[in-house]
């Protein structure tokens, strides 16, 4: 089970952590990857963070801005949000999955419910 929390308002240039916390398994075992989805649009690639925190790649939109970490130790994988943007605004998803560099929605097997980022103008 995934469950994601950390969301919330914010003004654009500001930052946000989000966490991701992992309970019924290791996530160290899991590629670990944030998706995103705004009203109207496709799910999005974030982000995503390989087994032993040795790599992490992002989607295009967020490079430079945003980073993420894992904490094997407490099973949490987190996503720093830096100049944020009203662009940004989205539903935040964590996900688990076994494909190295996975960065489409099938290369994920399970998902958390989702926490909400608003970024105001």
């Amino acid at each position: 089970q995934l469950v994601e929390s950390g969301g919330g308002l914010v003004q654009a240039g500001g930052s946000l952590r989000l966490s991701c916390a992992a309970s019924g398994g290791s996530s160290s075992t899991y590629v670990m990857g944030w998706f995103r989805q705004a009203p109207g649009k496709e799910r999005e690639f974030v982000g995503g963070i390989n087994w032993r925190r040795t790599s992490t790649y992002y989607g295009d939109s967020v490079k430079g801005r945003f980073t993420i970490s894992r904490d094997n130790a407490k099973n949490t994988v987190y996503l720093q949000m830096d100049s944020l943007k009203p662009e940004d605004t989205a539903v935040y998803y964590c996900a688990a999955g076994t494909v190295a560099g996975g960065t489409v929605i099938a290369s994920y097997r399970y998902w958390g419910q989702g926490t909400q980022v608003t970024v105001s103008s």
